[in-house]
């Protein structure tokens, strides 16, 4: 069994790209039986999408994608979203006031609304006051 596993790896490796030809030929000669094929099988397993999701969004990963989302959905700009995320969970302390923040929900991202660029980590009060900014200026 594994020998056969083996050469189909190897022989997957070496016609990689004559199998996605015939893959994307295919599937342009049978489109609407893939996407009939593909309905039936979600319509099928919903309950396994559904669990497979519940299980996403939970793993970090799912998080991430979701925290990332919604910032940009919120208008926040960035060159790298991922390295901002790092350094959003390694935040301890409002970038202002300096008072560590209390759990999750006190961490804010602060940005400007006109031009949309990220600017500094800041507490809910210092967030919600923008005593700051006479500060930066």
């Amino acid at each position: 069994m594994s020998n056969k596993k083996e050469y189909l790896k190897n022989y997957y490796q070496q016609n990689k790209e004559k199998k996605n030809e015939y893959q994307k030929e295919y599937y342009k000669n049978h489109k609407q039986e893939c996407k009939d094929r593909i309905q039936t099988w979600s319509d099928n397993n919903k309950e396994r999408i559904r669990e497979y999701k519940r299980r996403y969004k939970q793993s970090p990963a799912g998080k991430k994608a979701a925290t990332i989302y919604n910032w940009k959905k919120r208008g926040l700009l960035c060159d790298n979203y991922s390295n901002l995320y790092d350094k959003y969970l390694l935040a301890e302390s409002c970038d202002v006031c300096k008072n560590i923040f209390k759990d999750r929900r006190d961490r804010c991202m602060d940005h400007d609304h006109e031009t949309g660029l990220f600017r500094q980590f800041l507490c809910q009060a210092c967030n919600n006051r923008d005593s700051w900014k006479k500060h930066m200026s």
